[in-house]
This record gives C-alpha cells, structure tokens and sequence, in this order.
C-alpha cells in the first residue's frame, strides 16, 4: 500500500500555545503511524534574526519563503493539513494555502481553532469565506466551533484535540494541604482574564488566608499584574512562574489541589483538559466552548467571566468539600479519556485517506 504524504502546516513552540503543541504532536504521532509528514512552521524564525525588528519588512521575509515552501510542499504531498486561526494569521497563512492547493489541485484540510471565530466572522466574513468554501473539509476541535460555523452557513466535522494521557496522568496523592495551591496555564494577556483569578484570591484569601496561586505562561502583562498583586497585598501567594516546558508543568498541577481558567474567550483549552488528564480539579469560565468540554458541578465548576467575587466563591467552596475535589478529580479523569491518540487517530487517518482518494 502506497504511504500516505502529508503536508502538515501550523505554528511550532515557541511559545508553548495550545496550536503550536497540537501541531508538534500530530506532526510526531503521525510519523509514528507511518505517515509521511512533511511540516511547513507558519512562525518560523527570522533569517537573519535582525529583520525581525523591522515593521513592514519583517512581513516580507516571512511571508515570501512561507509561499515558496507552500508551493513545493503542494508538490510532494497527497494531502495538506492545515492548522488555522483568526485574524490576519488567516489572510496571511491560511487563505494562501488553500488558494495553492487548489491551483496545484491538492485536498486542503482546514483545521480551524480560536475562541474568537464568531466575532472574527461577524466582522470578516465576506472576506473570509470564499477562500474557506475551498477547502476541501473544514475540521474544528468543538462542537461549540461546528455551531459557530454553521451560523455563516459553513459545514464542519468535529475531531477533538490530542491530550497526552501518558504524560498529563495523576499524581500518586493530593498535595498537603498546609498551603492550598491553584495553579494557571495561560499566556499572561488580555483575553485570558488573569486579573480577575488574582482579584478572587484576595477576596478568597479573606477567610481561608492559605490560599496561594502560582502562575505559568509569559505574555505583555506580566509588569501589570505583578502590580495588581503588590496593590492588593498578596505579597507571596501569588508566584510568577513564567513559561514551563511540558513536564514542568505537569509537576506544577501535580503540586497544586486545583486549577483556575479566567478565560474571557476561549475555544477548547488544552490546559483546562490537561488539568483534568493529571486529576486536578478545575475551575472555569463559562465562556465560548469551555460548556462543551466540561459540565458545571460534574467535572469542573463553571463561573461567570470577569466575576471576581464568583470565582472566590467557587475557590472556597473546593477548599471546604473535600469530597468535591475527590468528585470532580474522578469525572475529570474519566472525561478525557476521548482525547487520547488512540481515539483520535481512526478519525484523522479516514480523512487524509478519504481526500487522498479522491485526488
């Protein structure tokens, strides 16, 4: 039986976000199944690095090899996956790829992620579409992103993300609880809502002074929030971690006897997930596709965005019940059980072979 070639095309760490770690272990995975894959890095470094600090030439540099690379990649390949998000990354790096394979008659997989795709459609639709009704298939990882996209009259298959179960499993026991600790994976920017979380430990603190929180990701407003926690006299219960490797953090949720994700938008958060694969409790937004993922009071507690006071709530509530943690720490593992390879991999193999066939 003839290999199958697939192109595979996305961004590659760093940063270690939730795309470019899906990227890297599909890339991975397949080639263990005895794919052929070829990867294209849509954020691959600068050449030479001092270009990178040159607005409007930058742009050049990357985008012109970026095209080249796509084009001979067509070239060789049976298939192209394509890793997509909102934005000008989709004018930039998406629609090109489609647009090459169908010159080069080619199969193009949309693989589409982002919490912002209803927003990001409302406003850019009529641009958007005549590149994405090209694809051969459009994938997303949620059923929360397959109903978005069918309010623009789009069809979308679901196939969840990855989450590596042998890596992402639970600790032997709970951490003491001398000092209780909640943990947050997520890049230190606006959207990810991180000033609420330390906002809802000073409130929480208020009656269970143990609370701490250790924070990993790097991001634009680390300097802010550090003087959020300095004006709000959190001193050291609040830890600035920075960017961790995979199995960093995997010993912070191991070390933690929770999760907080103060998302104001998000999609399907592969930390949220991972939390729940290392049996750590998670508490959560409600927003975007955080409702498809988990159920509120079964696997996670659910909380408004933005709702500072809510989130303390929820934070003391799994201070206090013990039996809870024990309850969402069993559901949450039995949860992710879909988003292992094993389960995954039937669907993505059927699809490349599906369009492969039909070349």
């Amino acid at each position: 039986m003839k290999r199958m070639r697939l192109g595979l095309v996305g961004p590659l760490p760093p940063p270690n976000g939730g795309m470019a770690m899906q990227t890297l272990q599909l890339a991975r995975l397949l080639a263990e199944e005895g794919v052929a894959v070829e990867l294209v890095q849509t954020n691959a470094p600068y050449r030479p690095a001092l270009i990178g600090k040159i607005r409007g030439l930058r742009a050049l540099f990357r985008i012109v090899p970026y095209l080249v690379r796509i084009w001979r990649l067509a070239g060789r390949v049976d298939v192209i996956h394509l890793m997509a998000n909102s934005g000008w990354s989709w004018q930039l790096f998406a629609a090109p790829v489609i647009w090459i394979g169908r010159l080069r008659k080619k199969p193009v997989i949309v693989n589409y992620r982002g919490g912002e795709a209803r927003e990001y459609l409302g406003a850019s639709a009529r641009w958007v579409k005549p590149s994405m009704v090209r694809a051969a298939q459009l994938v997303v990882p949620s059923g929360f992103l397959r109903q978005v996209f069918s309010e623009f009259g789009l069809a979308a298959s679901v196939i969840p993300n990855i989450i590596d179960l042998e890596t992402f499993s639970p600790a032997v026991s709970e951490p003491p609880e001398t000092e209780f600790t909640f943990a947050i994976t997520r890049n230190l920017e606006p959207i990810y809502g991180l000033e609420t979380a330390i906002r809802a430990l000073a409130i929480a603190r208020e009656q269970v002074p143990s609370l701490r929180l250790r924070i990993a990701g790097s991001g634009p407003l680390r300097a802010e929030l550090q003087r959020l926690v300095e004006q709000l006299g959190l001193g050291d219960a609040v830890v600035f971690l920075g960017r961790l490797e995979r199995q960093q953090v995997v010993e912070l949720y191991h070390n933690a006897h929770a999760m907080l994700n103060p998302s104001r938008v998000d999609n399907m958060p592969n930390s949220v997930l991972e939390a729940l694969a290392c049996g750590v409790p998670v508490i959560s937004t409600n927003v975007g596709g955080v409702p498809y993922i988990v159920e509120d009071g079964h696997t996670a507690l659910l909380v408004p965005p933005d709702d500072a006071p809510a989130m303390a709530q929820a934070m003391i509530k799994l201070y206090t019940e013990k039996s809870l943690r024990s309850q969402l720490r069993e559901q949450g593992c039995r949860a992710v059980a879909q988003y292992a390879w094993d389960e995954v991999r039937p669907m993505w193999l059927a699809l490349y072979n599906t369009h492969a066939v039909a070349v």
